[in-house]
């Protein structure tokens, strides 16, 4: 059993409603950071905050669009996302403004802290641990990169997870070995795992008007950034190796 509640907050002068979910029982738990993808807080992430509750931790996905989705939209997307990735104050402050929601949960263990992020929300909380937020641990999805400088990760606290596909034409193989030359430079714990065939975004099943998942489809009807594909079978093992990273790194005793 788990509680889940929206928690809102004020950041970059918007109102922004987040949400929070948690295991039923007294803590402390671990704590897990949320980065949405570029397109928005949609189900997908909501529900990475549930399952994750349901594995023994605490989690709240962060709401850097201001409760805004660009599903279909892609122009308006990267209109509101270019911008944010070039500013590294923005995104820390960004990112810092939900972390403080997170860590005000009275059962939140702040020193079994992780992070987790996809996209440009997975740029976000590499953000905050270049900056020496005390992550145990940092799984990021297919994220925006930033230059790969050593100098950059010197107070980095734990491992880090970094997974995309090899046709992805926005988050490149090559462009992730190249960022973790820098992460062993500076000596961190890292791990990369590429899989096969897969494209930008393939955790995002494709969608009915309504909302509701299309099965058996892999192509999306509404428009995206180029080289967008749903993976299901990828899917699964990148949120397989997540909860493996964070059961070795937070240690909770509820994995199934």
């Amino acid at each position: 059993m788990i509680a889940t509640r929206e928690v809102s907050y004020d950041a970059d002068g918007l109102t922004r409603v987040a949400p929070r979910a948690r295991p039923h029982g007294e803590g402390p738990w671990p704590a897990v950071l949320i980065g949405h993808d570029g397109i928005g807080l949609d189900d997908y992430q909501r529900g990475r905050a549930d399952d994750l509750a349901e594995h023994g931790y605490i989690a709240l996905a962060m709401d850097y669009h201001g409760g805004q989705l660009f599903s279909g939209n892609p122009e308006a997307m990267l209109a509101r996302v270019m911008p944010l990735m070039a500013d590294a104050d923005r995104m820390q402050a960004l990112g810092r403004a939900a972390l403080d929601v997170l860590l005000a949960v009275p059962d939140a263990d702040p020193g079994r802290l992780a992070a987790l992020g996809y996209g440009a929300g997975g740029r976000i909380v590499l953000e905050l641990a270049s900056a020496g937020v005390p992550f145990k641990a940092v799984a990021v999805v297919h994220p925006g990169l930033p230059a790969a400088r050593p100098a950059d990760w010197a107070n980095v606290t734990g491992p880090f997870l970094l997974c995309t596909g090899s046709e992805d034409p926005i988050c490149r193989p090559d462009q992730l070995l190249t960022f973790t030359r820098a992460l062993q430079d500076a000596g961190v714990d890292w791990r990369v795992n590429v899989y096969g065939g897969a494209k930008h975004a393939f955790w995002a099943q494709p969608r009915n008007p309504d909302g509701s998942p299309l099965t058996g489809v892999t192509t999306h009807a509404q428009a995206t950034v180029p080289g967008v594909g749903y993976h299901p079978a990828h899917a699964v093992r990148a949120w397989r190796a997540v909860l493996d990273l964070l059961d070795e790194t937070l240690g909770t005793d509820d994995r199934e």
